[in-house]
């Protein structure tokens, strides 16, 4: 029994191998990449995996029953991308595919959303047994910028008091090691975050707590957060996407109180503290 994790030297990904070795033998996982010479460290035999090459997509499923498929990053692309993978499982004849969709993702504003329920769409109409853990979002995509809060002063943003059910990146690749490893949770559909939310003026707060500094949130109008997210080089399109995602988490996309995460993984989630402290830690490196 063969488990392929695509996406597999992405930071989810190498997350999710490290737990599935403590779960079950190298031998029976695979790490499908784009560049297969990136992923010898992961200790598990890898072949070269590309979305966006469909010719190639089949030969490289042989003999995986199980399938991790790791959103793409490419907004704008996944349905196609996504798509191209699961039409190649049907016919390497992939038993189970669990996918990582978003929170809510029938529901979410968010304007990656369509793409994720379009992509459940077309995994459900395809006849293969599947999960689909609808990630909320990591923790890591607020602390990424701690450092350079700090350094200015200031936690911008355009959340306003959205509550953001978040959890660390580690605790959702527990919950995909824990799925893939166990049969039942086929055909289920998990919504996934944090077991408490945050602020972004919770976040500043916690951020001006462990600095001792006083590092106030300033919420900002979606335009004004997109000109700030391009002055620090962030491609136009790109600081567009990430401001419309706090207007999302203002209208309550990011917030969910159901704890399925913990459940799955038997633990609480990463707290808002320790991340923070992990963040800053990283940036004194």
């Amino acid at each position: 029994m063969k488990t392929g994790i695509a996406g597999a030297t992405g930071h989810l990904g190498r997350l999710v191998v490290q737990d599935l070795k403590k779960k079950t033998a190298a031998e029976n996982l695979v790490a499908l990449v784009r560049t297969p010479e990136k992923a010898t460290d992961l200790g598990i035999e890898a072949r070269a995996f590309d979305y966006d090459q469909p010719d190639h997509l089949v030969e490289a499923l042989k003999g995986i029953d199980h399938l991790l498929l790791i959103s793409g990053n490419q907004i704008g692309q996944r349905k196609r991308q996504h798509e191209n993978v699961i039409k190649a499982a049907k016919q390497a004849g992939v038993k189970w595919i669990v996918y990582t969709s978003v929170l809510h993702a029938d529901k979410s504003t968010l304007s990656l959303a369509g793409e994720h329920r379009e992509t459940e769409a077309v995994l459900k109409a395809s006849g293969i047994a599947y999960t689909l853990l609808r990630n909320g979002w990591y923790t890591e995509n607020y602390t990424g910028s701690v450092s350079g809060a700090v350094k200015a002063g200031a936690f911008v943003g355009s959340a306003g008091d959205g509550k953001i059910s978040a959890a660390a990146r580690a605790d959702y690749a527990a919950a995909a090691a824990v799925v893939l490893a166990d049969e039942q949770h086929k055909g289920k559909t998990y919504e996934l975050a944090g077991d408490s939310y945050f602020t972004l003026k919770d976040l500043a707060a916690e951020i001006s707590h462990q600095t001792g500094k006083e590092i106030p949130y300033k919420n900002l109008s979606e335009q004004e957060y997109a000109e700030v997210l391009k002055s620090i080089g962030l491609p136009e399109d790109a600081a567009r996407v990430i401001a419309g995602f706090d207007i999302g988490a203002s209208k309550g996309d990011l917030f969910d109180d159901s704890k399925q995460l913990s459940h799955l993984i038997g633990r609480p989630t990463t707290s808002l503290a320790q991340s923070v402290k992990d963040a800053l830690a990283q940036s004194e490196k």
